[in-house]
């Protein structure tokens, strides 16, 4: 698959004459193939979570009360995790981890001055246990998501609720609706992300509420098996109107 841009300008530079589909991680994202003539063969196809490895894992303490894995990048988030993720965790004293790629000198030392343990790199299968070693992590999606790609959530939401931890995310839009009211909370800026934060971490009931509202979300809607099945459908439905017996080629284009 290929990642490829935001608008119409720059994907139509891309020849897609080869291609029988395209799989569009967004509905924004199809809206804009249709634009370029690919109405009959675009389709909205979110990414999902791999249940066999992002699930629960109750045995495994929770000794810490915030974890974020994710890329800090080239500086064009910096100004959103620092509203949501260091003054928060900063204000409230809070025991928190990050890990990811692609931080500065000066991205470490920011975190670190705010008591945030950098853990570096963490390959996918470990995780859940970060997950579940933690009493919450948020969703901090780049502004250009925000603004330009609204319903399209970054992967690690769907793999944050599979694994049952309660998460609060930064603004985005859930244009459309791929997760029901109590699967997460969101915050409006840094003080409201302490303060639910804080909720999150004091309030066991409401902790529980949004680990069970987000991971049935998961379980019945986005795991790896709803996608085939998706896709299973979206291959009968063109080759019913397609007689061709060569095998099918698909684009995925996400943001």
């Amino acid at each position: 698959m290929a990642a490829l841009g935001r608008d119409s300008q720059q994907l139509a530079q891309f020849d897609l004459d080869a291609f029988d589909g395209v799989l569009a991680f967004g509905e924004v994202l199809r809206q804009i193939y249709m634009k370029l003539g690919w109405g009959n063969r675009a389709y909205t196809w979110h990414e999902a979570a791999d249940v066999a490895l992002y699930h629960p894992i109750p045995n495994v303490d929770r000794v810490e009360d915030l974890v974020w894995i994710g890329n800090w990048g080239d500086g064009e988030r910096s100004a959103e995790l620092n509203e949501f993720l260091v003054d928060p965790v900063a204000e409230l004293s809070l025991q928190a981890s990050v890990y990811g790629v692609r931080y500065s000198d000066g991205a470490i030392h920011t975190i670190r001055t705010a008591g945030i343990r950098y853990g570096g790199w963490l390959p996918a299968h470990r995780a859940p246990v970060a997950f579940a070693g933690a009493r919450a992590t948020i969703h901090v999606p780049r502004g250009p998501y925000v603004r330009l790609l609204p319903g399209i959530p970054t992967i690690r939401v769907f793999e944050a609720l599979a694994c049952g931890i309660p998460l609060v995310s930064a603004p985005w839009s859930d244009a459309e609706e791929l997760f029901p009211d109590g699967a997460y909370l969101t915050a409006a800026h840094d003080a409201d992300m302490g303060r639910k934060l804080r909720a999150v971490l004091d309030d066991r009931e409401l902790s529980s509420a949004l680990v069970a509202t987000g991971l049935r979300a998961i379980l019945e809607r986005h795991t790896c098996r709803h996608r085939a099945q998706q896709l299973v459908g979206i291959v009968e439905a063109i080759r019913a109107s397609d007689t061709s017996s060569q095998p099918l080629r698909f684009i995925g284009a996400s943001a």
